[in-house]
């Protein structure tokens, strides 16, 4: 399965692209196994993703916790917490 991820501030920053489609491996299917999966693809990420816990995500534009299966999920978006309004 193919899904656009979306970075946001210092996740961006850190691997360097704002979004990137990929192909989704058969043994990721939650939101917790996409990050432990990106965290292998190059140093950069591995930076990006090196405290896992911290990172917030979005499936299809809907707040997500780790745990929650992708599904068919079009576009996934990973961001650090944000604080401020």
């Amino acid at each position: 399965m193919s899904v656009r991820i979306v970075y946001f501030a210092w996740v961006r920053e850190r691997i360097g692209k704002s979004s990137e489609e990929i192909e989704l491996p058969a043994d990721v299917r939650t939101v917790g196994e996409l990050i432990a999966h990106l965290a292998t693809l190059g140093e950069e990420y591995a930076a990006a993703f090196a405290v896992p816990q911290v990172i917030r995500a979005a499936i299809n534009e809907e707040h997500a916790e780790h745990g929650e299966a992708i599904g068919d999920a079009k576009e996934i978006a990973l961001f650090p917490p944000m604080t401020g309004g």
